[in-house]
């Protein structure tokens, strides 16, 4: 487990003890519980695909529709 060893472990908690004190502990592994759930919620989820067309391939459809109308050599009525 990452090269750490019962006595690192044991250090680390002692130093988080007294850095949030004990009342605190319960709240931020909830916090940290919730925070892992919703990762893995979201890593489960298939991919969403966007077909909205973004603002530049708009205004080239609508140069290239009117290039086609000046193109054909009609004249506009």
């Amino acid at each position: 487990m990452f090269g750490l060893g019962i006595g690192e472990l044991l250090v680390i908690l002692v130093i988080v003890l007294v850095i949030f004190g004990a009342g605190k502990l319960p709240e931020i592994g909830s916090g940290l519980g919730r925070g892992i759930r919703g990762f893995r919620k979201e890593i489960g989820k298939p991919d969403e695909i966007d077909i909205t067309p973004s603002e530049g391939d708009e205004t080239e459809a609508e140069e290239s529709a009117a290039g086609d109308d000046e193109s054909s050599g009609e004249p506009k009525t």
